[in-house]
């Protein structure tokens, strides 16, 4: 969850805005990543990897990414994997621009961006073990859905 911590940073109305950012917007929110980076600093057990991946979690495959525009094995793995991870629950949730997709087009999407948006060996071990994700993801989404009843 911390990924996305800077995001504190960032106004409600770009971050629940129903369409396109303007490019104004998206520069800001971009900053982001390292905003969540000078903000978790002092936090002992995120030191070098857990900042990595707060910074780096939005870097691309090939170089198109932010904050720092890195490169294939220039972007810390742990971020690598984590890019996967972070677009496959995005694109999987409701988000205020967008209804979710499944995930099936979700799967779709990643192994497009293959070699361009995400690490082509990080999305090869994601497809071998897409059957278990999805199990956990039934399991997790079933769990909230007790709790929640059992709230009301």
């Amino acid at each position: 969850m911390l990924h996305d911590f800077g995001k504190i940073g960032i106004p409600d109305y770009i971050l629940q805005k129903p369409g396109p950012l303007t490019s104004t917007e998206r520069r800001l929110m971009q900053t982001h990543t390292v905003l969540g980076e000078q903000l978790l600093r002092g936090v002992t057990f995120l030191q070098d990897r857990g900042l990595e991946i707060v910074r780096s979690h939005h870097e691309r495959w090939d170089g198109r990414g932010y904050p720092d525009r890195r490169a294939g094995d220039e972007i810390p793995v742990a971020a690598r994997i984590f890019a996967v991870a972070d677009a496959l629950d995005a694109m999987t949730s409701d988000r205020p621009y967008r209804p979710a997709l499944t995930w099936a087009a979700a799967t779709r999407e990643i192994e497009a961006e293959s070699g361009a948006q995400f690490d082509p060996e990080v999305v090869d071990a994601f497809r071998a073990r897409d059957r278990g994700l999805r199990s956990i993801r039934r399991t997790l989404t079933a769990g909230q859905l007790v709790g929640a009843l059992s709230v009301n």
